[in-house]
């Protein structure tokens, strides 16, 4: 990258780095990707067919990077959660408890949120500030910054609460095919939503 006028490298944009995190948009695919294997085979055959399938797709897209020396941190975070689900749902043998690991941790993003913003330090706050301002926390001096990510913050947890809700009902109704449908719905596209 180029360097600024007092010789410090410039930092990429928010969007930029949120990107490389998430992988772009091939990142998002690509982890989207296992989820969607399960719900389709776990329809047309049975919960074990669907586990060892989605299971073997992560595998084959992580071996797929590695061979092609590119990056396999956003596969393998993939298939740390597939493989969590998936074990789960094998030993209970009921294909629901393949979702359960997710909203458990979409339930615990919400609470961390609404967290946040109770002791006045909101969590899109402190990333804009470690991804965009070298950690300075000034921007809690600033009234209008603070109630702006206190805002934002709690955009985000209405959007995870919503998932927790929704999926928990479908979890709680043993609705599988539907839960699935949700869970693919309710995956990136509202996070693509929320970083615009």
């Amino acid at each position: 990258r180029e360097s600024d006028e007092s010789g410090e490298e410039s930092l990429p944009s928010f969007s930029e780095q949120l990107a490389d995190q998430l992988g772009g948009w091939r990142g998002l695919i690509e982890s989207s990707i296992p989820v969607t294997v399960f719900v389709i085979v776990n329809v047309v055959t049975d919960l074990r067919p669907a586990i060892i399938v989605s299971v073997a797709s992560g595998l084959l897209i992580a071996l797929f990077r590695l061979s092609r020396r590119q990056s396999v941190r956003h596969a393998v975070n993939g298939l740390f959660g597939i493989f969590i689900g998936a074990a789960i749902a094998w030993r209970s043998g009921e294909a629901r408890d393949f979702y359960l690991p997710g909203i458990i941790i979409s339930a615990l993003y919400a609470l961390a949120m609404v967290g946040s913003i109770a002791v006045r330090w909101p969590l899109v706050g402190w990333i804009w500030s470690v991804v965009l301002d070298k950690g300075s926390t000034r921007w809690r001096d600033d009234p209008v910054l603070l109630r702006t990510f206190g805002w934002l913050t709690g955009l985000w947890a209405v959007i995870y609460l919503a998932k927790v809700g929704i999926q928990s009902g479908l979890y709680l109704a043993n609705q599988d095919a539907w839960l699935g449908v949700a869970r693919i719905a309710l995956g990136w596209p509202p996070y693509a939503l929320l970083l615009a």
